[in-house]
């Protein structure tokens, strides 16, 4: 798959990491093997030594840079053509007000209440909000605060400042 070079953040030898190329939210990111395979146990020796320090590099920039309410860091797929990615979403205080606001999503707060009777939400509820309302929606809900080519920008600079 052809990454645009508009939406690419960084890159290491055997890593490519940039921004979610069908998502609306600022900040959804992807970090990519530049190996073509699918599963971890594939991946060269090397790569797999560079992807933990690169993981914690990534959530250190994005917390520090977006001050994302939470971050979570995520491995789906097994779509053929995609090399092994993990999915890095943001989940800004604004996008949780947006999915309990949106009523199409209330069939989940039976699932979710606690002990208390709060209502409470998940990661997996988030996403498959994030991922229909920010990806798949032709027209996504407004964002607060940075645009997506300003998130490309800002953490682009943040990890130039990291040295590595």
């Amino acid at each position: 798959m052809h990454i645009a070079p508009s939406h690419i953040l960084h890159e290491t030898e055997h890593w490519l990491l940039n921004h979610h190329l069908a998502s609306a939210l600022p900040g959804y990111l992807m970090l990519g093997a530049k190996t073509p395979v699918s599963s971890l146990a594939d991946l060269p020796d090397a790569a797999l030594a560079e992807l933990g320090g690169l993981l914690a590099k990534t959530q250190r920039v994005m917390q520090a840079q977006l001050q994302p309410k939470w971050l979570y860091i995520s491995r789906f797929g097994h779509m053929p053509g995609f090399p092994l990615h993990f999915h890095l979403i943001p989940v800004y205080d604004w996008v949780e007000t947006l999915f309990w606001q949106d009523e199409r999503y209330r069939v989940l707060q039976n699932f979710g209440a606690g002990s208390s009777g709060q209502s409470l939400t998940d990661g997996a509820e988030l996403t498959l909000f994030i991922w229909r309302e920010f990806g798949e929606n032709p027209t996504p809900p407004a964002t607060a605060g940075l645009s997506v080519p300003a998130v490309i920008e800002r953490l682009r600079e943040a990890f130039k400042g990291t040295g590595a």
